[in-house]
């Protein structure tokens, strides 16, 4: 980016300064009075307590670990924790600020899989956005957007709509261009948004039984589950769609002609969610047959918990209905997943699928499992007030 860019840049956010919100100080958390919100929110103290004395904050902003981030700013949103805050801040200065790092706008990538500097529009390479938009709201620092003006306006003015051809990128790169709608008023990001989404949701999403694929290669019949030969739904991707929607629907202007399509699909989606929660709370990987891998898991199923709650904390799925899932899938978050020490167990590593071969116990880590469990801790905190 040449210094004219830079400078423009510099100028635009700075006049957007004097009208975006802060985000607030130290909000909800006094507003929550009952005894299982207090409780929730000690839980979330220790698990931040114990993530944040065992690991670094500076690490790269690949999606494995700026998923953590999205679940801490969520933490520092409700209670107000300033380390919280300053582990954010640790995490975009370690990165400057950036996601993948390539200049050259003819080199950027996204059309397979990359974690080199290259893949500037791969969504995997974007999620840190969404923690440097939130970082911006708290002190309006031109640097803190700069790359991420770049990116995703050039991204919203491509002629290419395939950007997410997997279901965790509705995750890591969809809710970023609502997020950056609330700062910029831009439209054009709203426009490609849709435009991407109904590209994705096409090729992904399973009307029958109300899931989405994890990626074109697990299309049924292309895979079969154990279970009489049926659909492969991966419960981690999942997950991811389902959190994507509530961060994208949060954001999202209520009057926006695109509104009605995303909250139908949150609402379908969240059905065909429920539907497959086995009895101890939990979701299996794989989510119509557990028998491709048994056990707990953790991740699919906090980004559903996750999702529910937001959707039933912002009127748009019945209480009554979700109200005997959400806590069946808490009791298991909040004494299954959460260890005595505070850490987060039952993760499934890296993946991309239901994969027995890979062990999930009760030592199972990963900064996106974590992420994920505060963010249904949080939302749990004000479902309980």
């Amino acid at each position: 980016m040449n210094l004219k860019t830079t400078l423009l840049m510099g100028s635009v956010i700075a006049a957007l300064s004097t009208s975006a919100q802060s985000l607030p100080g130290a909000p909800a958390a006094s507003q929550l009075k009952s005894t299982a919100a207090r409780q929730t929110l000690e839980l979330v103290g220790k698990v931040q307590d114990y993530w944040q004395s065992h690991h670094s904050a500076q690490v790269r902003g690949f999606w494995d670990n700026a998923a953590y981030f999205t679940g801490n700013q969520a933490a520092y949103e409700l209670t107000g924790n300033e380390r919280y805050l300053d582990y954010s801040l640790a995490f975009a200065e370690h990165n400057r600020w950036q996601g993948a790092t390539e200049t050259d706008r003819r080199n950027w990538k996204y059309k397979t899989y990359g974690e080199g500097m290259q893949h500037v529009l791969f969504a995997d390479w974007q999620i840190c956005f969404q923690v440097y938009i939130d970082l911006y709201k708290a002190e309006h620092r031109a640097e803190r957007l700069t790359r991420t003006l770049e990116v995703m306006n050039h991204q919203a003015r491509m002629a290419e709509n395939d950007f997410w051809w997997w279901s965790d990128a509705l995750y890591m790169g969809m809710p970023v261009f609502t997020k950056l709608y609330t700062i910029t008023g831009n439209e054009q990001l709203l426009d490609k948004q849709y435009e991407c989404f109904v590209w994705t949701d096409s090729l992904l999403f399973d009307k029958q039984d109300q899931l989405y694929y994890r990626d074109a290669k697990y299309i049924y019949p292309k895979v079969k589950t154990a279970c009489n030969d049926g659909k492969s739904f991966w419960a981690r991707g999942d997950g991811w769609v389902l959190a994507g929607l509530a961060k994208v629907l949060q954001d999202l202007p209520r009057d926006s002609k695109y509104r009605a399509f995303y909250v139908d699909r949150f609402r379908q989606l969240a059905a065909g969610v429920a539907r497959c929660q086995q009895p101890e709370g939990y979701w299996s990987r794989s989510m119509l047959c557990e028998d491709d891998a048994p056990g707990y898991e953790t991740s699919g199923t906090a980004f559903f918990t996750y999702g529910m709650l937001w959707g039933v904390n912002n009127g748009l799925l019945p209480a009554k209905t979700y109200a005997p899932v959400i806590e069946k899938a808490w009791k298991y978050l909040s004494t299954i997943a959460l260890q005595a020490d505070g850490s987060i167990g039952y993760v499934q590593p890296i993946g991309e699928k239901p994969d027995p071969t890979r062990t999930v116990d009760a030592r199972s880590q990963a900064p996106f499992g974590t992420g994920a469990w505060l963010l249904a801790a949080c939302e749990y905190a004000k479902y309980c007030k």
